[in-house]
C-alpha cells in the first residue's frame, strides 16, 4: 500500500492549519470469498490478486457470515451451495445487519430462477464460474459502482450445468 502524505509543516500559518488534508491512500479493495471448492478459492484469489486484495477465503455460508461481520469487506465473491449455509442464506443474514453489503454469486448454475433469487437477496452480480477469466473481474468493478449492475449470465441461461 502507497502512502501519500503533505510534511507536516505545509499549512503552518494558513486556515488549513485546523484541518489539514487528509492522507491519500492507494488501497486495493477489500475481497471476501467463499466457496466449498479449495482448488476454486485458490484460483479466483490468483486472479484477483493484482486488482484487488483478498482479505479471507472461507468454505461454508457460516464462515463467510462470521468472516463478514469481523472483516467488513468491500465485497463479497460466494458461491450459491455450501457446507453449513447456502450463499443466498449467507448473503441474507449478512444484509440484515449491513444492508450496504455488497456481494457476488459465482456459480454453476444458469437458470433464470438462481439469478431471481440472487437479485431478491440483493446480489449485485451473478457469474457463471464458466466465465470467470472473462467475467469476474468487469463484474467485480461494476458491482462496486453501484448496486445490481452486473447481472448477465452468459452460457446458455435455463440450462444447469
Amino acid at each position: 500500500m502507497a502512502l501519500l502524505i503533505e510534511p507536516k509543516d505545509a499549512y503552518r500559518g494558513t486556515r488549513r492549519d485546523l484541518h489539514p488534508p487528509l492522507p491519500t491512500t492507494f488501497m486495493k479493495p477489500r475481497i471476501l470469498l467463499a466457496d466449498d471448492d479449495p482448488d476454486l478459492l485458490e484460483a479466483v484469489a490468483r486472479l484477483l490478486e493484482a486488482d484487488f486484495e483478498v482479505i479471507a477465503s472461507v468454505k461454508d455460508g457460516q464462515a463467510l457470515i462470521e468472516a463478514a461481520e469481523t472483516l467488513i469487506p468491500d465485497l463479497i465473491v460466494t458461491d450459491i451451495f455450501m457446507p453449513r449455509l447456502s450463499g443466498f442464506h449467507a448473503v441474507r443474514r449478512i444484509k440484515t445487519d449491513r444492508p450496504d453489503a455488497r456481494a457476488i454469486f459465482l456459480t454453476v448454475h444458469t437458470d433464470s430462477a438462481f439469478v431471481d433469487e440472487a437479485k431478491k437477496v440483493g446480489a449485485s452480480a451473478y457469474v457463471i464460474k464458466q466465465c470467470i477469466p472473462s467475467d469476474l473481474i468487469p463484474a467485480i468493478r461494476e458491482a462496486l459502482r453501484g448496486p445490481m449492475t452486473a447481472f448477465r449470465p452468459r452460457k446458455n441461461p435455463g440450462r444447469n450445468s
